[in-house]
């Protein structure tokens, strides 16, 4: 595939090339929990179109239209699923199919488009574990390890993802800071605290 120097500009530079690293973990993620919306609800195919949209940008398609409105149709399936595993993979789908829209402006939100994805899968495996946060802290060590370094820099070009009050936001938090960890020992960065669960996650 030959490589696309296109670069976006904003409040820094994103190029093409970064992009379709992004919509690469997005879309592995998403596709791993695609099943269970698939066995749920076996006759809405707007999550299996965003993945497929998602999959033809990062194998070097341009970014049209297809990817924004298969993104919006999945979500819309997200918004009608009838639990919450079956929402989240509904709304990975949409995540993976938007992620060749990341803006390249410096919002915590924007980190979202990253790695709710994976924090969703790491929430759907708690889910069909009976609730065991041991098994979503397991799958976001899976995650960790799938990072590359090029995924790894562009997420530091946006500031932390901030810790909600959902599950999914703290495991994405969570993941944010670990993948963060090696790599941040800018002047005036400071450790976690030994008793920050984030900590103890990253070292688990």
């Amino acid at each position: 595939m030959a490589q696309s120097m296109h670069t976006l500009s904003g409040g820094f530079d994103l190029t093409m090339d970064e992009l379709r690293v992004v919509a690469r973990y997005v879309v592995q993620h998403a596709e791993d929990v695609l099943p269970v919306f698939e066995q749920a609800i076996p006759d809405d195919l707007r999550p299996r179109a965003a993945i497929d949209a998602a999959w033809a940008f990062v194998n070097g398609a341009k970014r049209t239209k297809l990817q924004r409105v298969s993104s919006l149709d999945a979500h819309r399936a997200a918004r009608s699923a009838p639990s919450e595993a079956v929402r989240l993979a509904a709304r990975s789908a949409g995540d993976a199919a938007a992620a060749a829209y990341l803006h390249p402006i410096a919002k915590a939100s924007q980190v979202g488009h990253i790695l709710r994805a994976a924090a969703s899968a790491a929430r759907i495996g708690e889910i069909e574990a009976g609730g065991d946060p041991a098994i979503g802290n397991a799958l976001l060590e899976r995650s960790r390890q799938h990072a590359t370094p090029v995924l790894v820099d562009v997420l530091s070009r946006y500031p932390p993802a901030t810790s909600g009050s959902n599950r999914v936001a703290q495991l994405m938090s969570t993941l944010d800071h670990c993948l963060r960890q090696p790599a941040d020992r800018s002047p005036g960065h400071t450790a976690l605290n030994p008793s920050d669960p984030r900590r103890r996650e990253c070292e688990s």
